[in-house]
């Protein structure tokens, strides 16, 4: 299953909301740097959807703030 996601590194809580059917807002406390806000939301994501992490990867927008995800079921 393939996902849009807007990120929203720097926050004060750490969430998953759903907008639509694939779209997705994750916000996480860690700052976008050296990687670390995106293994946040991947992270975020594999508690939301009740998965592994390893199944959770990150086709396009490692740089950017919306990401397209896929998550292997």
């Amino acid at each position: 299953m393939r996902i849009f996601v807007k990120a929203r590194p720097n926050s004060k809580k750490e969430e998953v909301q759903k907008l639509s059917e694939t779209e997705f807002l994750v916000s996480v406390k860690e700052p976008p740097e050296k990687g670390k806000a995106n293994e946040a939301i991947r992270n975020a994501l594999a508690v939301y959807f009740k998965i592994a992490s390893s199944r959770v990867k990150i086709i396009s927008g490692w740089s950017s703030r919306n990401k397209i995800i896929d998550i292997s079921t």
